[in-house]
């Protein structure tokens, strides 16, 4: 299929998308607390992710672009800049003493300095960032390929999410952002933890030190300020327990485009 195709195709998934979550997240604050409305969302959401997995392939791409098409000003989402002491302390220092961790159902428990994941196999790709709000951005990333990192630690045969612990604090409460990927998604070969963006060491307000860039999702998905990497089998135990900080206030888990 030809990119002008793909592109189109993307658009309408990701503006059906939209509309069904403004219309089921619209005014439904009391109504989403039941039990019986969860259900629902949760049926209509694996209703989007099979349908989009049947349409597209398991190992399509989304669009690449090239260098002409980049956006002169290219939009941060979310959290510009993450009030973390923490974190702070590590930017200060050029993130020269911050460590990836990786960890949960893997076989050898890691932690990576940013020398050595960009020693590891990498991916260059421009692509359309899709922002739920509504708003596109076009930009050039490169990173480890997730699927790289993961050959390292040794997936275990339990493992069926990659959890994404983050730097960003969300709340008064210190609570910090989270954000999941099925497996499949993050062996894709477009998936990566982006250390670049344009042809520069990755900017503060776009996630700095590591963001994911999962492309073929909205791009809440694409945690930023990527701190540690956990391995799990269920949500369970995590947050509200629906794979990610937006997730447990009512969007979609599986935001596919």
């Amino acid at each position: 299929m030809d990119d002008s195709r793909r592109l189109a195709r993307r658009r309408f998934l990701g503006g059906a998308a939209s509309g069904v979550a403004a219309l089921l997240l619209g005014g439904c604050d009391k109504l989403s607390e039941s039990a019986p409305f969860v259900r629902v969302l949760d049926s209509a959401e694996a209703v989007s992710k099979y349908v989009q997995r049947a349409i597209t392939g398991r190992q399509a791409t989304a669009a690449e672009f090239t260098e002409a098409d980049l956006s002169p000003a290219f939009r941060s989402n979310g959290t510009h800049d993450p009030d973390d002491a923490g974190y702070q302390a590590l930017a200060r220092n050029g993130f020269a003493d911050w460590r990836l961790d990786v960890g949960g159902l893997v076989e050898r428990p890691t932690q990576f300095s940013l020398a050595e994941l960009r020693a590891l196999p990498s991916r260059t790709q421009i692509t359309r960032h899709d922002c739920v709000e509504g708003w596109s951005c076009i930009g050039k990333w490169k990173g480890v390929r997730l699927s790289a990192v993961f050959d390292q630690v040794g997936v275990r045969s339990g493992a069926r999410y990659a959890m994404f612990f983050c730097a960003d604090p969300m709340d008064p409460f210190g609570n910090k952002y989270y954000e999941s990927a099925d497996l499949e998604d993050a062996y894709h070969p477009q998936t990566i933890l982006a250390y670049e963006m344009n042809d520069r060491t990755l900017p503060i307000p776009y996630g700095a030190p590591l963001r994911l860039r999962n492309e073929r999702q909205l791009g809440y998905k694409m945690a930023k300020y990527i701190m540690r990497i956990e391995l799990v089998d269920s949500f369970a135990r995590i947050g509200g327990g629906r794979g990610g900080y937006w997730e447990d206030q009512g969007y979609e888990r599986y935001a596919g485009i």
